[in-house]
């Protein structure tokens, strides 16, 4: 099987693992190369620590994510959260990153999400998907040779001013504590601030058994891939057959309309392992 890689970027140090995490499991267990970048540092997202060593925490977050995904490696771009903009600096940056990294595939937020750091990267990604097959665009990074990367977007639920529409998908099923593992490597992010930004004031992890943590991260943080599932059941269909039709959760990915846009077909046949 001839190897694929994947660039996903996101506006924080979880989003990857939360939109794209189980694909990138099974798709590194399968010889493909992963990729993950977030684009801010993660500085703002808790109730009670401060910027700088959150940060610190945080980076090291994505680093023991890496390792159970079995990335390539997770870049953390270092913006401040809640600060970033899609600036001709931001998308240089991104122009690099993609080039050095050479993908069949780019993954990122779509621009109408309720978070001001998504709808960033979103536009410095999507600026970057023609600019960076332009030679004399950031000169000092080569465009390699036959690079020619499909870009695609990341589930979201926003239906302003259109609904999501998964044009491919990858069952989350068979991986599902695998995904459960990578995303408590996020402690900070699933046991802290997010139970905490939800008004859950009271919320201590640390009276939960190992099995109800688990049971709190698919309750919690995976109820969006069994929306995903349903809402792509014709794609799960098309791309698993018999399987497809059971499939509880999944999650989904939908082509962007640039350069080099594929056939659905074609845009399905790169998850495939």
């Amino acid at each position: 099987m001839e190897q694929r890689r994947f660039l996903v970027f996101g506006a924080h140090p979880d989003d990857c693992d939360l939109l794209f995490g189980a694909s990138a499991i099974q798709l590194c267990k399968a010889g493909h190369v992963v990729k993950f970048v977030s684009a801010c540092n993660g500085d703002c997202g808790h109730q009670s620590m401060k910027s700088v060593p959150l940060a610190v925490r945080r980076y090291a977050e994505t680093q023991a994510s890496a390792k159970v995904a079995g990335l390539m490696e997770y870049e953390v771009m270092g913006y401040g959260d809640c600060t970033l903009e899609p600036t001709l600096e931001v998308r240089a940056r991104v122009t690099r990153i993609i080039r050095e990294f050479c993908p069949d595939v780019v993954l990122t937020h779509r621009t109408c999400t309720y978070h001001a750091d998504h709808r960033a990267i979103g536009q410095a990604v999507d600026d970057a998907a023609y600019l960076c097959t332009v030679p004399l665009y950031c000169p000092e990074t080569p465009v390699p040779e036959n690079m020619r990367p499909i870009f695609a977007y990341l589930f979201d639920g926003f239906v302003t001013p259109n609904p999501f529409a998964a044009d491919a998908a990858m069952i989350v099923d068979p991986v599902e504590a695998q995904k459960i593992r990578l995303l408590s490597c996020h402690e900070s992010q699933m046991f802290e601030w997010l139970p905490w930004d939800r008004g859950d004031r009271d919320f201590d992890v640390s009276r939960l058994s190992e099995a109800e943590r688990d049971d709190y991260i698919r309750e919690n943080y995976m109820a969006r891939d069994i929306r995903m599932a349903d809402e792509a059941r014709d794609v799960l269909v098309e791309m698993y057959g018999e399987a497809g039709k059971s499939a509880k959760r999944a999650e989904t990915y939908m082509i962007v309309e640039r350069r080099n846009m594929v056939a659905r077909q074609k845009f399905q046949e790169l998850f495939k392992v």
